[in-house]
């Protein structure tokens, strides 16, 4: 849908409506204090091993009748490209830390049981080099999460060598016979996957004697490509694993180093195991996961306060590479699959996470949203030839011209929702100064009752349009579905220009995202 250049007056509907929605909203986007740059992999995807998240959702085969580039499907590709994705984790996840990598390479796959997801025979028929195919047809840089769990220092420091070296190198020669002969570029190296738990239920100082040991082995050969390393941080509010890490990167040696922590946080709406539906539920539902959503806030200011102690200079990242909803599967498939459908709630629960991230944007460099595709909080749903596109989707779309943005401060009376005890801010909001020098501001109204009226003024710039889109359901329980895909579709927003400044409805329960032209 192409944005609308906006003039005149608001809709005669809002002659109509009651009182209440007429109480406004006074935003003020201050241009002239910018803050740091919005790092576009805030905005990366994560895929794993997992349901139908790779087989059917990104690989079909070469023989497929659905249109694909050796083994990729293109409707696929094609959806990813358009919202810019900038970085995708693979292979996990708790899968990769039961993954051996060489089982995935040449003309004989070995196939191994998916023991986390499903018991189901994973045939490896996707590998390190269909993924990198993947990553390159996509855009997208790659974020490889070796095997710390099961595997073996030896055996990541090979694969890492088989990716990046030159052909000189015995192994990256074999990877030339594979159909590679230039070395891969790895952006980013997860030096295992939720040690604490799934990933080998390490203590934190356990963790940190193997993670310094992978630290130093697991190299990068391509110097075309800097590579960061990213360690086992936290899962939600437990420091434990904050502080072993980044005590130890503070005395860390020559031999070793680290350019990123991680951290996980799934919204539950009630802890594991999950009991929240995701569609038909009612507003109780909607305001608990919304609180829920809401907590990343602190956790982030928690564990950067920890890493702030050890790191004054935020040398290393705070990287939130498992974030998302994770509701009930849906009725009628494998549990240990995670399909789940994708709401209007959804939508506005990635846009109050992805204003967090960027609000923290000199510590958080990278998220990714679990799952990129038909796995939990996903992007896209496939059915067989069938693609659609959810509403978390069509956020980030939209929250493109945010990538590698530069921050700027907003303030506003954000008013309160509320239902029974719980309390939430009424409206959230982010500005930014995007690469093509226009002001960006997403505008989100968490109220699903009660349309909002917004004012908007801006320090420094004089505006003289607005254009925008805005995301919006009949009902926030509303989802795309194969056969009717637009059910959830952005649409151009009503916007009003007086006395300088920016005049706006927002629709129960929505997003909505201004660019602000001088």
């Amino acid at each position: 849908m192409k944005p609308l250049v906006l003039t005149g007056v608001l809709s005669l509907l809002a002659l109509t409506l009651p009182a209440a929605a007429q109480e406004r909203v006074s935003v003020t986007v201050d241009a002239t204090k910018p803050g740091a740059k919005i790092d576009r992999r805030i905005f990366g995807q994560f895929a794993e091993h997992l349901g139908s998240g790779i087989y059917e959702g990104v690989w079909v085969g070469k023989d497929s009748a659905i249109p694909n580039t050796r083994g990729i499907r293109n409707d696929v590709v094609a959806a990813l490209k358009a919202i810019k994705v900038p970085v995708v984790r693979w292979p996990g996840g708790c899968f990769a830390d039961e993954y051996h990598w060489r089982r995935g390479i040449g003309p004989e796959r070995k196939p191994m049981m998916n023991a986390n997801w499903g018991g189901v025979i994973e045939p490896n028929t996707f590998g390190t080099d269909e993924f990198m195919d993947f990553a390159t047809q996509v855009g997208a840089e790659a974020y490889i999460s070796v095997n710390v769990g099961s595997g073996t220092v030896g055996e990541a420091a090979e694969w890492l060598e088989y990716m990046t070296s030159s052909t000189q190198d015995g192994i990256g020669a074999e990877r030339a016979r594979n159909g590679h002969a230039e070395p891969y570029k790895v952006a980013f190296v997860g030096l295992g996957n939720e040690s604490w738990d799934c990933g080998g239920a390490m203590t934190p100082d356990f963790y940190v004697s193997q993670m310094k040991m992978y630290a130093r082995f697991v190299r990068n050969y391509n110097k075309a490509q800097p590579m960061q390393r990213i360690a086992v941080g936290p899962s939600g509010p437990d420091t434990a694993y904050t502080e072993a890490v980044m005590k130890s990167y503070k005395g860390r040696s020559w031999a070793w180093d680290i350019e990123g922590l991680s951290l996980h946080y799934y919204t539950t709406g009630g802890g594991f195991p999950v009991s929240q539906k995701a569609t038909g539920f009612g507003e109780k539902e909607y305001a608990v996961i919304l609180q829920d959503t809401l907590k990343m806030d602190e956790l982030v200011k928690t564990h950067s306060a920890i890493m702030d102690k050890y790191d004054p200079e935020k040398k290393v990242s705070l990287v939130v590479d498992e974030w998302g909803a994770w509701y009930v599967a849906t009725p009628g498939t494998d549990p240990g699959f995670l399909m789940q459908q994708n709401t209007q709630r959804d939508a506005v629960l990635s846009a109050l996470n992805l204003n967090i991230f960027a609000r923290h944007a000199d510590r958080v460099r990278m998220a990714n949203i679990a799952q990129m595709v038909n796995v939990l909080q996903a992007m896209i749903l496939t059915d067989k030839e069938k693609m659609l596109l959810t509403p978390t989707y069509h956020v980030f779309r939209m929250y493109v011209p945010f990538q590698d943005a530069t921050f700027i401060p907003v303030t506003l009376n954000a008013g309160t929702y509320s239902f029974g005890d719980i309390s939430l801010p009424r409206v959230d909001a982010l500005a930014a100064r995007g690469t093509d020098g226009k002001i960006y501001l997403s505008l989100t109204n968490l109220d699903p009752r009660t349309p909002v009226d917004i004012d908007v003024a801006s320090l420094n710039i004089k505006v003289k349009t607005a254009t925008g889109e805005t995301l919006s359901a009949a009902k926030f329980d509303a989802y795309n579905t194969f056969s009717d895909p637009e059910t959830v579709a952005p649409k151009p927003v009503t916007a009003k220009m007086k006395d300088g400044k920016v005049m706006v409805r927002l629709s129960p329960a929505s997003v909505t995202v201004l660019t602000l032209q001088p």
